[in-house]
């Protein structure tokens, strides 16, 4: 047993010697988080000013968000890899279960409860894209096409079972988590116009398979002032705070859209109108590089990636950012139909927050 004296002629620099590993970051990731998180809460902050509570809560679960990201950043890889099939197989058997016993809300059977409401599609945005590294990680032998179609039967069951619940958007977020993998994993161009083409050209034919809620969506987007006071209020609203905040914004809490109650859901899925109508123009440029900066380190550390377990895990969980990013701020804008994805680290929410969190810690 080391004695006093010995712990003592150690001093700091053997401490910081052991604690070294479990204390290293990425720093320009972490930045970026941070930044964005600090972004999220001011802007959170103006937002949900007639939400009592909100703000504190959200700052809980970021600084929930961090510790967890940090105890799963330390997490080796092969640790990850030996439980990948096991995650995937306990969130496809929790989805399973949502159709026994999960729990209707507005409309759609899309949680379970445990004591408290989870919602286990939000566990396959990781699962998803963690089975599919190790799956083409564990069998790079197989042969390429054979490959492709087990890797693409793994993702189109839970994708079809997320949207039988109905839950759309985040069938298609799961979807494009996948299919990120998929691509990275080697899948030619021609093969991937030949599936953008048969997408496409399948449009007409997935028209009556949605459901009304789905259609009134695309809709709206197409003319959302056919129903300027229903269906399309909020993406019109929407679109007069980006307008009115113009070159430099109207000034942090100084907007009226949001102040005056004119956007329903300011505090969640559509808080970017909210941050363009009191920081303007400006504003949205900053935010726009703290993505680009935040998804720039991202694939930077995908092209360093030793393994191809990191390297397919690592360029998934970038682009899910760069989608998430793009679709909230363009349903916002009206330019991609509304299909409820938050802001990353920006849009209130604990289970959203969670997830993009573990995401980027194992980036």
């Amino acid at each position: 047993m080391m004695s006093i004296g010995a712990a003592d002629a150690g001093g700091p620099a053997a401490l910081w010697g052991r604690l070294r590993p479990y204390l290293a970051v990425d720093a320009p990731l972490a930045l970026c988080i941070v930044l964005l998180m600090s972004t999220g809460l001011l802007t959170l902050y103006s937002a949900s000013i007639d939400f009592p509570g909100r703000f504190a809560l959200q700052l809980r679960h970021m600084l929930v968000a961090l510790g967890v990201m940090w105890v799963v950043a330390n997490v080796p890889p092969q640790v990850l890899m030996r439980h990948a099939a096991a995650i995937y197989g306990v969130g496809v058997a929790l989805l399973l279960a949502v159709f026994l016993i999960g729990v209707s809300k507005k409309g759609a059977k899309r949680w379970l409860h445990i004591g408290i409401d989870i919602q286990p599609s939000e566990i396959m945005k990781i699962a998803m894209p963690l089975m599919l590294a190790w799956f083409f990680h564990q069998y790079a032998g197989m042969r390429r096409w054979k490959a492709f179609l087990v890797a693409s039967l793994l993702l189109l069951l839970p994708v079809a079972l997320i949207m039988k619940q109905p839950d759309l958007g985040t069938a298609l977020l799961v979807l494009a988590a996948g299919g990120y993998v998929i691509i990275l994993a080697g899948l030619s161009w021609k093969a991937l116009a030949g599936l953008a083409a048969t997408a496409a050209l399948s449009l007409p034919l997935a028209w009556p398979l949605l459901h009304d809620y789905q259609r009134h969506r695309v809709m709206t987007l197409i003319d959302p002032t056919a129903d300027p006071l229903g269906k399309g209020f909020q993406v019109l609203q929407a679109g007069i705070a980006i307008g009115s905040g113009g070159m430099g914004g109207k000034g942090w809490m100084e907007g009226t859209q949001g102040r005056l109650g004119f956007l329903p859901e300011r505090s969640t899925d559509f808080i970017f109108s909210v941050y363009a109508e009191e920081f303007g123009l400006a504003g949205n440029l900053v935010l726009l590089v703290m993505y680009f900066l935040l998804v720039l380190r991202g694939l930077q550390i995908t092209a360093n990636a030793g393994t191809a377990f990191s390297r397919l895990l690592a360029g998934a969980v970038t682009m899910i950012f760069f989608t998430y990013a793009f679709v909230n701020i363009g349903m916002v804008s009206g330019i991609v139909p509304v299909v409820g994805v938050p802001l990353p680290f920006i849009s209130y929410g604990g289970t959203a927050l969670m997830t993009l969190g573990l995401a980027v810690c194992r980036t």
